[in-house]
């Protein structure tokens, strides 16, 4: 009878330990499992350079068995991206929304206080919405205008959570990009990665 008794508490201790593990795998985000994920942003949102399926919402999907919706568009800028908010993101009524933008008002020559009041617009009206905003900044040095810092502000001031340098150790590296700007599988896929552990912070 002890015998019994002792198979039945080391299953219940078993089958406890397993739903611990599964639970804390699927728990990525301190969220539920349904959530609604939107990347949003420019080219390295869409993809540019990347095969069919490598972009790096496609292989955050993949990562954490759940739907990453790609609203990425090729040149768009802070302004160009909150004229189209409404539609592609907060329609949808987002849960956590992925950013990547700022780098073609960089590369244009816009003002670096535009770009962030636009960017703020953008962060407050889907904070706004309930949903979590991670953004991934960019710093490029020589270039950088000030924007490396503005990221950080604008997180500070947001609450938002901030990736500094989304392309660190990425952009530079000819084994990570498929062109000057923009990186290929391989990169995009570190991008995920990095997405993928600023949503379990």
């Amino acid at each position: 009878m002890k015998k019994f008794i002792y198979f039945i508490l080391a299953a219940l201790i078993l089958l406890a330990g397993y739903k611990f593990l599964t639970t804390t795998h699927q728990d990525f985000s301190n969220g539920s499992a349904d959530q609604r994920i939107i990347s949003f942003g420019d080219s390295l949102t869409y993809g540019t350079g990347a095969s069919s399926g490598k972009d790096y919402p496609s292989q955050l999907t993949k990562m954490i068995s759940r739907p990453v919706i790609n609203a990425g568009l090729p040149g768009d800028t802070t302004a160009s991206a909150l004229g189209r908010l409404e539609r592609d993101v907060l329609a949808y009524s987002p849960d956590i929304v992925l950013i990547t933008l700022g780098g073609n008002d960089l590369k244009n020559g816009i003002a670096r206080d535009t770009a962030f009041e636009n960017l703020k617009m953008i962060v407050d009206l889907i904070h706004n919405q309930g949903a979590r905003v991670i953004i991934g900044g960019l710093h490029i040095p020589f270039r950088d205008r000030g924007f490396g810092r503005g990221y950080k502000n604008l997180a500070e001031e947001t609450g938002a959570t901030l990736i500094p340098d989304i392309l660190e150790g990425i952009m530079g590296n000819r084994e990570l990009m498929s062109d000057p700007i923009h990186p290929n599988d391989a990169g995009y896929k570190i991008m995920a990665e990095r997405f993928y552990q600023a949503m379990r912070s």
